[in-house]
């Protein structure tokens, strides 16, 4: 054999190996898909397991707010989300719970994140639990929902306490002279062209007496 033939049988070697190499790899790659197409399936168990924790308290917060929230629910393989925006005239506020795992899909992580825009007061932004997939504390789950849940309501009516959010909503009652949010109105009155809010209906119709005797 000459010193040619064996530089190209050395080549034919390397070519060889490389072309192992991928078939190694792509045994490789498919068998690790499988594999986790395999955990994603007992993922999506355990999320439908836990389905009776955490649907009927997300679906008492939509109760609650009734035409004021839109829900946008996500379900993928490896995740369950649900995005809560709130009407407010105050701010953009967006509420997301989500339940999702890590990378080897050994555990579940749950998290819920808060965005309020403008922000003008201190909230609960993010917050996280995990659980190993085959060991979830449902009553722990359970109340980390509640607990977030209470967190966002609580933070959501401060909004309407807060001045930096209401300082284009605060009116005032002409008889009493207290002033309040326009959504907290017990009463209103057109009047000459002005709309005039009240804290109930007994200074709108002081205020209607006053105003008949001076316009005689």
């Amino acid at each position: 054999m000459s010193e040619v033939d064996d530089l190209l049988n050395r080549i034919d070697l390397e070519f060889t190996a490389l072309d192992e190499k991928y078939k190694k790899s792509q045994v490789e790659q498919v068998k690790a898909y499988q594999q986790r197409q395999k955990k994603l399936q007992q993922l999506d168990k355990v999320f439908e397991s836990l389905r009776d924790i955490w649907r009927p308290r997300l679906e008492a917060l939509v109760t609650k707010f009734g035409d004021r929230v839109h829900v946008t629910p996500r379900l993928v393989p490896s995740t369950r989300e649900a995005t809560f925006e709130f009407q407010s005239k105050l701010a953009r506020i967006r509420l997301k719970f989500s339940a999702t795992t890590d990378r080897d899909i050994t555990k579940m992580i749950i998290t819920s994140d808060l965005e309020i825009v403008p922000v003008m007061t201190q909230f609960d932004a993010h917050s996280e639990l995990e659980f190993p997939l085959d060991a979830i504390d449902r009553d722990a789950l359970a109340r980390w929902v509640d607990d977030r849940i209470v967190s966002f309501v609580k933070t959501y009516l401060s909004l309407h306490e807060d001045e930096f959010y209401l300082k284009d909503q605060m009116v005032e009652d002409p008889v009493a002279g207290i002033r309040f949010p326009k959504f907290a109105a017990g009463a209103t009155l057109e009047w000459k062209g002005r709309t005039y809010y009240f804290a109930g209906e007994e200074t709108r119709r002081e205020f209607e007496q006053k105003n008949a005797i001076a316009t005689k």
